[in-house]
């Protein structure tokens, strides 16, 4: 399977851990190697992330260096890690409906949302219209099957968390978005008209970062989603890339309250809404 940068982060990042382990513990990788039967190119595979460590290999690693009591915390490292890239291709092959179905559980159980965007409207701010624009773009860009209607009723079924007074959401949009057309003007001046809308429900939080805005410290990143601050999900061009590792979900997090702090809010809102709606 592909790799991301981040995946080759995360598992050079464990890598370090087991390292820390060994070297704590007074083991050079040779001994390490030695007690475990490895040919000691595995230690600096895995040590450098290189490679990926199995659940055994782990073990026979902690038990190796006398610390049995960490394997099973490093072990949960190594499956996020093996979790959190899945391909579009894998993930959409039965169809676009089954992948929207695929994180209603998700989306279920969180309780506060949080979500940056440079290059579209997100999805539960999304007008019917502009979903299916969307939608039949991917479609067709990917060469899957025509599920787009069904697709299309499966988002909006889970766009009606929206209502939910139990659930908290936080959106921060790059004015880019507001202009970036979607289909003909008609979607677009509906899908605007929309926002607005949903700028005044009580439990959602809406921020636009002017175009003008001095982006030296804080430059536009990808688009991504928090969820209860437990795991991020972000759409790569290639795949869907889960983070729940704590030090990347606070990357994350710090970045959001950068962009939040960048944003306006409230009335200025509705002023750079209704400017788009008039371009």
């Amino acid at each position: 399977m592909p790799t991301s940068s981040s995946i080759t982060e995360a598992r050079l990042a464990l890598g370090q851990r087991l390292r820390r382990l060994r070297e704590d513990n007074g083991l050079t990788a040779a001994e390490l190697a030695r007690r475990c039967g490895w040919d000691r190119a595995k230690c600096s595979r895995i040590e450098n992330g290189r490679a990926p460590a199995s659940p055994e290999t782990i073990r026979a690693w902690a038990q190796a260096c006398g610390a049995e009591s960490e394997a099973e915390d490093l072990i949960e490292a190594a499956r996020n890690i093996e979790v959190m890239y899945v391909e579009w291709r894998s993930m959409e092959g039965r169809g676009l409906r089954p992948a929207q179905d695929m994180v209603r559980p998700l989306w279920a159980r969180t309780k506060d949302f949080k979500a940056y965007s440079q290059n579209l409207i997100p999805g539960p701010l999304q007008t019917e219209e502009y979903t299916r624009t969307v939608l039949t773009a991917i479609r067709e860009r990917r060469r899957l099957a025509d599920d787009v209607e069904e697709a299309v009723a499966s988002r909006v079924e889970k766009q009606r968390m929206l209502n939910d007074p139990a659930k908290k959401f936080a959106f921060v949009l790059e004015e880019a978005v507001l202009y970036r057309r979607v289909g003909p003007p008609g979607v677009m001046a509906e899908q605007l008209g929309h926002l607005v809308k949903a700028a005044v429900l009580p439990n959602v939080l809406i921020g636009i970062i002017p175009r003008n805005a001095d982006r030296s410290l804080v430059p536009p990143v990808e688009d991504f989603w928090i969820f209860d601050e437990r795991q991020v999900n972000v759409e790569l061009v290639s795949a869907y890339l889960t983070v729940k590792q704590k030090r990347e979900v606070n990357l994350y997090l710090d970045d959001f309250r950068r962009l939040t702090e960048l944003a306006v809010h409230g009335g200025p809102v509705f002023n750079l809404i209704a400017d788009a709606l008039r371009f």
